[in-house]
């Protein structure tokens, strides 16, 4: 049997409840990713941050990780003395500050040495690529637990359950994931990111569940006034608690959608020389939206960018990688400076390791270099990082930290202090452990201390 209910709607089958009905229209009206994820944060947090007001520096990071682990000799730690072998075919060139060298292909960042400091001493021992790259965005070793990361966390500190009101969420992955080490652990999926999935070098940037492509945006302002004239079914449920949730989600999912938040995602806003600065690849448009995001207040961006588990002809592959890489990078610096950003913003470049120092040039591998955890280096600018400084050095192969060792945790626990949070606050474990945000040597972490030298 049907009843009819309105003018505007005129049956629904008995078989469907009015609560699955509307909340069915709901979904697939607004979108249903970002709907779902503004209403699982849109409740009340029972586990909310509890820590000592802290003076915060940085208000933002972006993390630009560079899955697969790029190769330091041939990047910020060049050794030009030591043969062949070692050094390989890419040559130094100086920066603009006395003493700092880095590889020829970074020639735009080279003129910004100024504005970063070059880590030389990360090292943890780890070759595989899914442990090491945990180690790195958790600063931990694998447990039983698995621990959020630094995203997650910073969105635990510094997202809605800490009054972040915006309508963009506080956790950003430019376009995919690296895999669950990238997510929130046992902190729970409020905390996972939320990845923008599509490709920013493309019109438009397709951005999952927030731009459909070939989905005008008279299309979306249709569809919201045909939810609009679903009144007449919401007020026949308007005491029941989780579809008001879901309607609040919906309202907030198309102002999203449809207001100037989603508008963050439009690059042909921008003039088409600032595009072209950054580069017209994935990775370029993916740090010009970067910068876009945190210009609207979005705590934690990743740009996770592949490509550089490079075991063979990796000076062929460099000779790709690295000038795309160097304008994006570049550009980004540039832009948050020009902007009044880069003092409130960390830029963090790091990968999950470093690439073994020895050249294989031997078939198949013809020029090519291993996974390599004992030493490799980071890179960090902006809210509060000094620029113009090198921490650690390698010894003159580039096969292991002689100077200033710095474990993942110890670089972690520095962005946290610049940002505010806590070292010694402890964070929600489902069982009820005690868990800090830093581990401590208690735990099985050789630690070596926070890089105050360059705060």
């Amino acid at each position: 049997m049907k009843k009819q209910i309105s003018p505007s709607v005129k049956y629904i089958d008995d078989g469907i409840s009015r609560r699955e009905a509307i909340k069915k229209c709901a979904l697939t009206t607004a979108g249903l990713l970002i709907t779902e994820k503004i209403a699982s944060i849109a409740a009340a947090d029972a586990n909310a941050p509890q820590q000592q007001p802290m003076k915060a520096k940085a208000k933002a990071v972006i993390q630009i990780w560079m899955w697969g682990g790029p190769s330091h000799i041939d990047t910020f730690d060049p050794k030009p003395e030591a043969g062949n072998d070692y050094a390989g075919p890419l040559k130094p060139i100086p920066t603009n500050v006395d003493g700092i060298q880095i590889c020829e292909l970074l020639p735009l960042l080279a003129k910004q040495a100024d504005m970063y400091s070059i880590i030389r001493g990360m090292t943890h021992g780890n070759d595989g690529h899914e442990t090491a790259a945990y180690i790195v965005q958790t600063g931990r070793t694998p447990s039983a637990d698995v621990y959020p990361s630094v995203g997650a966390v910073v969105s635990f500190f510094k997202g809605y359950s800490a009054g972040y009101k915006g309508l963009i969420p506080p956790y950003i992955v430019l376009t995919t994931p690296q895999g669950r080490f990238s997510e929130a652990g046992f902190l729970g999926s409020k905390y996972k990111p939320f990845a923008t999935g599509g490709d920013p070098a493309r019109t438009p940037f397709v951005v999952e569940g927030v731009v459909a492509e070939g989905v005008t945006e008279q299309r979306q302002k249709n569809r919201r006034e045909l939810l609009r004239k679903l009144n007449t079914l919401d007020q026949l449920v308007s005491d029941d608690a989780e579809l008001n949730a879901m309607r609040e989600a919906e309202k907030q999912a198309y102002d999203l959608i449809l207001g100037d938040a989603g508008k963050v995602f439009d690059l042909t806003q921008e003039k088409d020389e600032v595009r072209d600065a950054y580069g017209r690849t994935t990775f370029g448009q993916s740090c010009l939206v970067a910068r876009r995001l945190v210009e609207r207040g979005v705590p934690y961006v990743t740009i996770n960018y592949p490509g550089w588990d490079m075991h063979k002809e990796i000076f062929q592959a460099m000779r790709r990688k690295l000038p795309e890489m160097d304008k994006g990078m570049s550009s980004l610096l540039r832009e948050l400076k020009e902007r009044g950003l880069l003092d409130s913003t960390i830029v963090w470049w790091s990968g999950e390791f470093g690439r073994t120092p020895k050249i294989d040039y031997e078939p198949p591998w013809n020029g090519g270099r291993g996974h390599y955890g004992r030493a490799f280096s980071a890179v960090v600018a902006g809210g509060g990082f000094k620029g113009g400084k090198v921490v650690g050095a390698t010894d003159e192969k580039g096969e292991k930290v002689k100077e200033r060792p710095v474990h993942p945790s110890d670089l972690i626990a520095s962005m946290y202090e610049l940002l505010g949070i806590d070292t010694n606050a402890t964070l929600p474990h489902p069982q009820g452990k005690t868990v800090k945000v830093i581990p401590s040597t208690e735990d099985g972490i050789k630690m070596y201390g926070k890089l105050t030298e360059i705060m």
